[in-house]
C-alpha cells in the first residue's frame, strides 16, 4: 500500500489543530488556583492555663453532683 505523502500531512496537521484546540479549552476552563492561607496564629502552650481550666471543671462538675456545699 503506497502512502501518499498529502494525506499523511493533512492527517497530521488535522491532529496537530485538535490537540491545540483541547489545551486551549482546558486553560480557559481550569479552575484558579490560588495560594493556601496562612496558618492562624496559635497562643504558646501554658501548664499554668491548662491547670486554671482543669480546677475550673472540676469544680464545676462537683456544684453539678452537689457534693461542694
Amino acid at each position: 500500500m503506497k502512502v501518499e505523502p498529502k494525506i499523511v500531512a493533512a492527517i497530521t496537521a488535522a491532529v496537530a489543530y485538535y490537540m491545540q484546540a483541547q489545551a486551549t479549552r482546558a486553560a480557559v476552563h481550569a479552575p484558579v488556583v490560588r495560594a493556601p492561607e496562612p496558618s492562624k496564629p496559635t497562643a504558646p502552650f501554658s501548664a499554668w492555663a491548662l491547670s486554671g481550666r482543669q480546677s475550673m471543671m472540676e469544680m464545676r462538675r462537683l456544684w453539678q453532683m452537689r457534693l461542694a456545699r
